[in-house]
C-alpha cells in the first residue's frame, strides 16, 4: 500500500493545503485539496473518494474534480461518506445552486459522481479495499476511518478531539501499519480545540495511549493550523512513549 500526502494542514496558505491523501492512486481519503494538489492525470486515476465530513476544507475540491473528470469522460467517481455527510453534499453542495449536481450530469445513467453511503462500523468494499467507518468527536457528524488493502490496514482519524470507540476498533485491527492523526491547535488554544471538536499534543497524547501499542504505531500527524503549526510540532515533538511524524506535502509512504 502506498500513501500520499495531497494536503495535510488544517488552513490553506500557498505553502499550505488543506485534508487530502491518495491511497494507490485509486482511492482519495478527503478532498480538501483534490485539484490544487494532483494534476488532471492523477485526478483522472482515482476511482473514489471516503470523505470524512461536510465542512469545507475536507470536501471543497469536489466540486473541481467532478467538472474536470466530467469534461474528460471519465467513469463516475464514487462519493463514499455517513448518512449525515451525503445529506450534507446534497443539500449545501451539489445543489444546482452552489455547485451543479454532478450526480445527474452528463445524465443519471452514466454521472460524473455517485454517492455511497456508509454504515458507521459496516465494513464495505470501496474499489477494492475494505473501508470500515467509526464516527468520531467533533461539531458535526464526522467519521474516521479503518482502510484495510491486500498487504496492509491504514486508519484515519478525520476532524476529532478526544473520543473512544474509534480506539476500540484499532486494538481490535490486525495488521495496522500506520494510522493518520489530526492535531490542531497548541495547548494554549485547549478551550478552542476542546469548542471545535480538535486535538492539541496534550489531549492527543491521552487518545493514543488508549492504543495498546503507542510506541509502535506509526502515527502521521496532519491537520495542524498554519498559524499555530510551529508551536504545535515543538510540543508534539516533546511527547513522550508515541512514534510521531509530521506529514509534509508531497510525502509518500510505503506501508
Amino acid at each position: 500500500m502506498e500513501l500520499r500526502v495531497i494536503g495535510c494542514h488544517g488552513g490553506e496558505t500557498p505553502r499550505h493545503r488543506t485534508s487530502a491523501f491518495v491511497i494507490d492512486e485509486r482511492l482519495a481519503i478527503d478532498a480538501g485539496s483534490l485539484t490544487s494538489g494532483l494534476d488532471l492525470k492523477s485526478q483522472f486515476r482515482l476511482n473514489a473518494c471516503i470523505i470524512s465530513h461536510a465542512h469545507l476544507d475536507h470536501v471543497r475540491d469536489l466540486a473541481t474534480i467532478a467538472d474536470n473528470r466530467c469534461q474528460a469522460d471519465c467513469e463516475p467517481l464514487i462519493v463514499a461518506g455517513t448518512k449525515a455527510t451525503l445529506h450534507a453534499l446534497k443539500k449545501h453542495f451539489f445543489n444546482n445552486l452552489l455547485w451543479p449536481d454532478f450526480t445527474t450530469i452528463p445524465n443519471k445513467t452514466r454521472p460524473t459522481i455517485r454517492f455511497l453511503e456508509l454504515k458507521p462500523e459496516r465494513p464495505v468494499d470501496i474499489v477494492g479495499y475494505t473501508v470500515q467507518s467509526v464516527l468520531v468527536s467533533h461539531t458535526i457528524e464526522s467519521a474516521g476511518f479503518i482502510v484495510r488493502g491486500p498487504d496492509a490496514t491504514i486508519a484515519y482519524s478525520g476532524d476529532t478531539g478526544p473520543t473512544d470507540r474509534f480506539w476500540e476498533l484499532l486494538n481490535e485491527t490486525p495488521n495496522l501499519q500506520a494510522l493518520l492523526m489530526e492535531v490542531s491547535f497548541p495547548n494554549r488554544e485547549q478551550k478552542v480545540a476542546t469548542l471545535s471538536g480538535h486535538h492539541t499534543p496534550r489531549t492527543l497524547l491521552k487518545d493514543l495511549k488508549k492504543y495498546a501499542h503507542p510506541k509502535d504505531l506509526p502515527t502521521l500527524l496532519y491537520h495542524m493550523k498554519p498559524v499555530f503549526q510551529g508551536e504545535v510540532e515543538q510540543e508534539c515533538a516533546g511527547l513522550k512513549g508515541v512514534n510521531l511524524t509530521v506529514t509534509q506535502l508531497g510525502d509518500q509512504f510505503v506501508l
